[in-house]
């Protein structure tokens, strides 16, 4: 076989593997897990694959903030996560908080946005639920 067409398939090979590996982005809880049964204050870990975190502000399309929603879902693509008590906001890039919740039923769902709090939509959330238990 000819140097040539050695690297022609080497190539190909090579751009085959990195295709193969690259990652969808996505948001998950690392914890709690859905439907677990927990105590307030509820400690929160969030994970994230194929974007990296970045605080406010930055506008670059890899990078972005967690937000998380307490009873409602993810928000549609583009849109301003809202500022208030049931959208909680962690533009200095953090991926771990308490909340402190009253005992019941709960839907958590983790929204990832970008500098400008513009959701990356609902393939940038997860939504599990939760119960926090009386003390």
């Amino acid at each position: 076989m000819k140097p040539l067409h050695r690297l022609a398939i080497a190539s190909a090979l090579l751009t085959t593997a990195v295709l193969a590996h690259a990652v969808t982005p996505s948001v998950f809880f690392e914890s709690p897990l859905e439907n677990q049964t927990v105590k307030s204050p509820v400690k929160l870990v969030f994970g994230l694959t194929g974007k990296k975190i970045g605080p406010v502000g930055n506008m670059s399309p890899e990078l972005g903030h967690h937000h998380i929603i307490i009873n409602g879902g993810a928000i549609p693509t583009g849109q301003l996560v809202p500022a208030d008590a049931q959208h909680i906001h962690f533009g200095k890039g953090q991926t771990e908080t308490s909340l402190d919740l009253t005992p019941g039923d709960y839907h958590l769902t983790l929204q990832f946005a970008n500098g400008a709090h513009q959701s990356y939509g609902p393939e940038m959330s997860k939504t599990i639920r939760i119960t926090v238990a009386k003390p």
